[in-house]
């Protein structure tokens, strides 16, 4: 871990509204903070380089903080179920898909307290077995199965105590079999199953949680009576025996954090660290794809050993925001000793009143999703590696890189222990790639800062800055719990490089902004492109299903497309029905290397409707410059495609083209139908481009897209001197004016 990390809670903030900093700090020196405004976020030297300005800022410190470790580990916890069991017999049976058999100890289900030697454990042995323990106050008896459990296969393990012959049963059978392995254990004449504390399901010892379970578990049912081998069978073939005294169904409430004891003592208990829910279960058939259409087989939970939603630090720094504030992106700059920290976050303006006419979009959804991205190259390539740390260190960036640092849990581009894709990500935790001065890929050789994300963001907003623009800050998360009612306090709506991940709510405020004469600029690239859900619990834990299509670092299992927290069906916003196209008129179409090339412009360009927009661009070919990619349009690239709602009267006034063969470009898979058929019919090689698209909106409102995710860096060459920086500025100053657009006839 970091000797010093730092997270807050929460990304956005408004005047009068305080802001809470969680600190973790081992190195044995005292923190002190100040808060700063930043204009600049790129370490690149070829840029500005990282650039704050300082303000005045009354940061109160609450405590002095001091070593904390990342509670990771998803489980579930029933507080009530008072003195059970007594001494007197029970049965527990559950369903069971383990994901990890890794050599060593899990929970299934348990209430023990391993400093006190009390209660019992229905758990995974080391070698892969099925282990019951029982304690008796200064040690605990225990019996393992002799045949290991298998991996992804669904299983029935239960524990049977008789109290009249003092002696416990453990045992395992495939679902649907009648095969079984049992052990059994005759306990000493003080062994009990006497238990307090709280019962936990994939995890061990309330008092530290630990043994987390890496996999699903479905329906934990507790009998008050040892049940009979004709009872276990019935329970192995799902059928469960009457008579449960607790029954807890996971497929009840999925969208909380609840799990519902469906039985008459109603002991319900809650989730810890957010696992995955509507998950299908031992009974899935395959005839329902929607876990809300066929509830009785989606019964399942996944547990990990490294879920985490909530480090939980206490609060070591707040910040009340001023009323005076200007909207803008500032950072929490921490010291102690020789290690330092920062923790960016944005104060947006007071609600209801914008303090400007063009607003930012900061897409800080996006940013959460791909928090610790730990690149598949930094444990692949040494020389990667290697090259990371040079240009870091050289630059003075960030010098923490999440591949390195897996304590402070990863980024839904990444898996998770047992090779599942993590599906949940929270912004309560230390975000390493959403920090000033960090580096996504290294290219020394080019001179081209390798960001994306919040470091590539500031490009946008250093060139507002040169340019003496007025704006707000405003983030998804306004955007979501506000709707259009945000954005038409402004004249015009910017977005950042890559605002790819979006609710329903969002997609619809920025339709309504659009059609009610809004004028919108989509700036990046593989905008618009991932669903996504929230927790209806937890501010800032977020949910995406990588279901079928899109290019995606996993994909969802089958039956596992809908999202747990709303029910609707996820993926990509295509498969749902809403292209990007119809959005902003164009839509993510191929992807390369962190690699740029150029715009053409199109015939079309001299047209009056978007001629004013080439003022002072007089060349033909353009942006062939950047500190992102060395090129406006690279990396990833958007394309208008008419069927899939770009407006019959867009115009597409440039196309990039000639695209660094030593970048290997792929189209994404929605784009192909065969090995040699694209969606659009065009051969494949002419898909991979970037369309800069112009058209008019209802109400006199206007979109303007470019297509590319290195589009910004290009904002910044020869001090902001350069075409791409007179095009958005012409861009800038027409949307500003308040003349209505046309919509042509």
């Amino acid at each position: 871990m970091l000797s010093l990390a730092a997270y807050a809670d929460r990304l956005s903030v408004r005047p009068g509204e305080t802001i809470s900093f969680k600190v973790a700090n081992a190195t044995g020196h005292p923190v002190s903070a100040n808060i700063v405004r930043v204009i600049s976020s790129d370490a690149n030297p070829a840029g500005l380089g990282i650039r704050v300005q300082e303000i005045e800022a009354r940061v109160s410190k609450l405590a002095e903080p001091g070593p904390f470790q990342v509670p990771s580990g998803s489980y579930a916890i029933v507080d009530d179920l008072e003195a059970w069991p007594s001494g007197d017999s029970f049965t527990l049976c559950c369903r069971v898909f383990p994901t990890l058999l890794n050599g060593r100890r899990q929970g299934l289900i348990t209430r023990s307290n391993d400093t006190r030697n009390r209660g019992f454990g229905l758990m995974i042995s080391e070698d892969g077995c099925v282990l019951g323990t029982m304690g008796n106050g200064s040690a605990f008896e225990g019996a393992q199965t002799r045949e290991p459990l298998k991996e992804r296969r669904w299983q029935v393990v239960w524990l049977r105590f008789d109290a009249g012959s003092r002696e416990f049963h453990i045992g395992h059978a495939p679902f649907g079999s009648p095969a079984t392995t049992v052990a059994n254990c005759a306990l000493s004449t003080e062994a009990s199953p006497m238990a307090d504390g709280p019962l936990l399901m994939a995890a061990a010892n309330h008092d530290a949680p630990n043994a987390h379970f890496n996999g699903k578990l479905e329906r934990p049912t507790l009998y008050d009576r040892a049940l009979s081998d004709e009872e276990i069978q019935s329970a192995i073939h799902g059928e469960e025996p009457p008579g449960a005294s607790v029954c807890w169904d996971f497929a009840q409430a999925v969208s909380t954090s609840r799990i519902v004891d469906v039985e008459s003592k109603a002991v319900h208990g809650r989730l810890v660290n957010t696992p995955a829910r509507a998950m299908t279960g031992a009974g899935w058939s395959g005839y329902e794809m929607c876990f809300r259409h066929a509830p009785d087989e989606y019964g399942a939970i996944h547990f990990h050993e490294d879920d985490i939603d909530d480090c939980e630090w206490p609060t070591a720094f707040q910040w009340t925001v001023p009323d005076d504030t200007r909207s803008s992106v500032y950072a929490l700059m921490l010291s102690a000793g020789d290690s330092e920290e920062n923790v960016p976050f944005h104060v947006v303006p007071p609600k209801g009143r914008a303090t400007a006419r063009i607003a930012v979009l900061a897409s800080t959804f996006t940013y959460t999703i791909y928090a610790n991205h730990a690149r598949p190259e930094w444990d692949r390539d040494p020389e990667w590696q290697a090259s990371w740390r040079k240009q870091s260190s050289d630059w003075g960036g960030y010098p923490h890189n999440p591949g390195e640092h897996l304590d402070y849990g990863l980024s839904t581009y990444n898996y998770h222990s047992d090779g599942s894709g993590i599906s949940i990500a929270s912004w309560r935790r230390p975000m390493l790639n959403v920090r000033l001065g960090y580096l996504t890929y290294p290219y020394e050789e080019i001179r081209a800062s390798g960001l994306r994300h919040f470091p590539a963001d500031s490009h946008l907003n250093a060139w507002l800055e040169d340019k003496k623009y007025d704006y707000d800050i405003i983030t998804d998360w306004e955007l979501h719990q506000e709707g259009v009612d945000l954005l038409k306090q402004y004249s015009v709506v910017l977005t950042g490089s890559h605002p790819e991940y979006h609710t329903r709510e969002m997609i619809d405020a920025l339709e309504a902004y659009r059609d009610g004469g809004g004028r919108f600029c989509y700036l990046g690239g593989n905008g618009f492109y991932w669903k996504i859900a929230l927790s209806p619990e937890k501010d800032g834990v977020i949910e995406i299903r990588r279901g079928e299509g899109g290019i995606r670092a996993w994909a969802a299992e089958p039956g596992e497309y809908y999202n747990q927290f709303d029910g609707e069906y996820g993926g990509l916003w295509r498969r749902n029905g809403r292209p990007p196209q119809h959005l902003c008129g164009i839509g993510f179409t191929a992807q390369g290397n962190f690699l740029g090339s150029y715009y053409r412009k199109h015939s079309e360009a001299v047209d009056p409707r978007v001629a004013w927009m080439f003022d002072g661009v007089d060349e033909e070919i353009f942006g062939n410059h950047g500190l992102s990619g060395h090129g406006a349009a690279g990396f990833e690239l958007d394309r208008a495609d008419k069927r899939l709602g770009t407006p019959e009267h867009a115009m597409v006034v440039a196309s990039s083209e000639n695209h660094p063969a030593d970048a290997p470009w792929v189209l994404v898979p929605e784009e192909m139908l065969t090995h040699i058929v694209t969606w659009s019919g065009e051969p494949a090689k002419d898909l991979i481009r970037a369309d800069m698209t112009f058209f008019e909106c209802p109400n006199g409102g206007a979109v303007f897209s470019t297509g590319s995710i290195t589009f910004c860096g290009s904002l910044v060459t020869n001090n902001f001197d350069n075409d791409v920086s007179r095009l958005l500025g012409n861009v800038l100053t027409r949307f500003l004016n308040p003349e209505p657009f046309q919509m042509p006839s």
